[in-house]
């Protein structure tokens, strides 16, 4: 079946782990797959083994989005090289145990995991709107339920700890969803989050913390291969069943409810409001 053909849909994060793998499970949906990564040669050769597999036409595009400059540079050339994007997939995301700072001056987790995808869903959006039915797919994780939005040290300067920076950044990905949702809810542009499960990538390599470091070469056999971990954004990105569905959670290949702080509009909307003041979004995006 060949649900995508016809369809472009922009992967970020896709040179590994579940990013990877979803790009391929969209080629093999018969998506035209576009694929951003940090390392041009890494990008290239997993684009070569896509299109070695499937046939499809996998391109690449180059970019740090942990740096607004590069997240910028990156929807300038998307929209110029792509006349249609009809699927993003905001899958690039990461861990750090201790706080660092981008070059913008932001705290890393916030700034990759959160700001990243919400300044490039804004900036393509335009494009989503005139594609045929537009899917914005977020992945966030079960650990939202663990996150609240501290708006008084967003980015931990007063007090960091790598668990509640992750677990704030993925309760932000799922109340930018349900914000999303409802700023285009008279669009043909659906937006939805996503969970994938515990899955044995290198996720957290960079900067581990003593728990990862210890448990998770016990838990790793354990753990869902990337290919299970993408089933559920590749299914949310493809599945012509659910086009017309919004502001939704889905693990496990179906629709969940996320938690209760994530439904908290006056927070959702305080939330999108700081985010566009971060990255200096202005007349850019949904209302």
């Amino acid at each position: 079946m060949t649900p995508m053909r016809g369809r472009t849909a922009l992967v970020t994060g896709g040179t590994g782990g579940i990013g990877a793998a979803t790009a391929l499970g969209l080629a093999r949906s018969g998506a035209r797959v576009e694929i951003t990564g940090r390392n041009a040669v890494r990008a290239a050769d997993i684009a070569a083994t896509i299109r070695a597999e499937t046939g499809a036409r996998v391109d690449v595009f180059t970019a740090d989005l942990s740096v607004q400059s590069e997240v910028r540079r990156l929807a300038a050339e998307a929209l110029e090289r792509l006349p249609g994007i009809e699927v993003l997939v905001n899958n690039v995301g990461g861990y750090w145990n201790s706080r660092q700072v981008t070059a913008d001056g932001i705290e890393r987790t916030f700034a990759v995991n959160h700001l990243a995808p919400f300044l490039l869903t804004n900036l393509l959006l335009a494009r989503l709107r005139s594609s045929d039915h537009g899917r914005v797919v977020t992945v966030a994780s079960r650990a939202h339920t663990q996150g609240r939005i501290d708006f008084e040290d967003l980015q931990g300067l007063a007090s960091y700890s790598g668990p509640r920076a992750y677990n704030q950044s993925k309760l932000a990905n799922v109340l930018f969803s349900h914000e999303l949702a409802r700023r285009l809810s008279h669009d043909a542009v659906v937006a939805n989050a996503v969970h994938p499960g515990v899955v044995s990538t290198a996720f957290g390599a960079e900067d581990p913390g003593r728990a990862q470091r210890l448990l998770v070469p016990l838990l790793r056999p354990l753990m869902r291969s990337a290919a299970q971990g993408a089933a559920t954004s590749i299914h949310v990105a493809a599945d012509p069943e659910l086009q017309d569905v919004s502001g939704g959670y889905f693990a496990n290949g179906r629709q969940r409810g996320s938690s209760k702080r994530s439904y908290d509009e006056a927070v959702a909307a305080r939330l999108w409001q700081v985010s566009a003041d971060l990255v200096g979004l202005r007349g850019e995006g949904p209302g």
